[in-house]
């Protein structure tokens, strides 16, 4: 027998497989699969459907309600508007709360609402599907409120003046083109936001204020305003003419245009604010409308200076009267009398000078 025939595998022998070869799964095999797949499904796929229509309702429940909670929103502000707008103090609330301001306001209360119901729906939408699914929330609930929680510590200015624009804003402390004094800036509000306050200064600035950081604020276009004219005339005027004289000055200003409609109430002299010898000081007054002081204060002072001036009364600080004028000073009056001393022969420089020492001979 040869070597070669002793290698080859004896007739009629089936080859062994090699230990690295894959299965090959018989027919059997895939037969046994696709039952029991079959049979998860139909076991199943009630459990399925079931939790695929819970999450599908609790979806379309969640966008219904936050579709009609910001409809409903956003028609109560609308009412808010109108109603403020024909209340019964429809003039005052007009010079008040402008249209801007009014518009500003409403779109930031409406945003804030709206933001928080939107919030609120689909956060519990999204815990409720989780919990259909059989998670457990316990563990998600305590890390987002440690997160929560530091977060709020981090970044505390921000909630800070997230949370007193809202308060400002609900309570309407100021609004659009109010002429405020927020402590840390002062000027003419442009806008209005939840976290920072913008002002326009006096000298064309802007200036950018954080809500949190306003501590008190003086807003001095809400009410009216008091514009405050102080007059100063020479302390032997008549105090009767004076007087007539700036009433008709007032009364004359309260009849023209526009000073007709900035002027709130008489034009009063409230009487002497101070009286010294050689000047006193008188005192007038009027209410205005708000933001309108300085202007009605310039015009009044125009007025009272032409009318005192028809009326020849004496505005200390003015030019002299004719007829009054102090006579000329004589030039030499400041020059000092010339010494005796100045000469030396006078007696008196004689007399003053040292005695010339004597030479003694021996």
């Amino acid at each position: 027998m040869s070597l070669s025939a002793a290698v080859l595998p004896a007739a009629g022998s089936s080859p062994s497989p090699s230990p690295t070869a894959p299965a090959v799964p018989s027919l059997q095999d895939a037969q046994e699969s696709a039952t029991n797949a079959a049979g998860w499904v139909e076991e199943n796929w009630s459990t399925w459907l079931a939790i695929g229509l819970r999450v599908l309702l609790i979806m379309v429940i969640a966008a219904v309600l936050r579709v009609v909670v910001r409809r409903a929103i956003t028609k109560l502000i609308d009412r808010m508007n109108r109603r403020a707008g024909t209340g019964a103090s429809t003039a005052l609330s007009g010079l008040l709360v402008n249209a801007e301001r009014r518009r500003q306001r409403s779109e930031a209360i409406g945003s804030v609402l709206r933001s928080v119901a939107s919030f609120l729906i689909l956060g519990t939408a999204a815990l409720m599907v989780l919990g259909t699914f059989q998670i457990n929330l316990a563990p998600l609930l305590a890390s987002a409120g440690v997160a929560g929680v530091a977060i709020g510590f981090g970044a505390r200015n921000l909630v800070t003046d997230f949370l007193s624009g809202v308060f400002m804003i609900l309570e309407d402390q100021y609004g659009v083109g109010d002429s405020i004094d927020a402590g840390v800036a002062s000027g003419e509000v442009i806008e209005v936001g939840l976290r920072v306050t913008k002002l326009r200064g006096d000298n064309g600035e802007i200036w950018y204020v954080r809500n949190g950081e306003v501590k008190r604020i003086g807003n001095l276009s809400q009410g009216w305003s008091t514009a405050g004219v102080d007059v100063t005339v020479r302390s032997d005027e008549d105090l009767d003419k004076v007087k007539e004289s700036i009433a008709a000055v007032g009364e004359r200003m309260s009849k023209e245009e526009p000073w007709n409609e900035m002027l709130w109430g008489p034009i009063e002299v409230l009487g002497l604010d101070s009286v010294l010898l050689d000047s006193m000081v008188v005192r007038v007054s009027a209410k205005t409308m708000p933001g309108k002081a300085l202007t009605v204060e310039r015009e009044l002072r125009w007025r009272i200076k032409r009318a005192f001036d028809a009326a020849d009364i004496q505005i200390v600080g003015g030019p002299e009267i004719p007829g009054q004028t102090a006579a000329a000073a004589d030039p030499t009056a400041g020059v000092a009398a010339p010494s005796a001393y100045a000469s030396t022969v006078s007696p008196q420089s004689i007399a003053a000078s040292p005695i010339p020492p004597t030479s003694t001979t021996k």
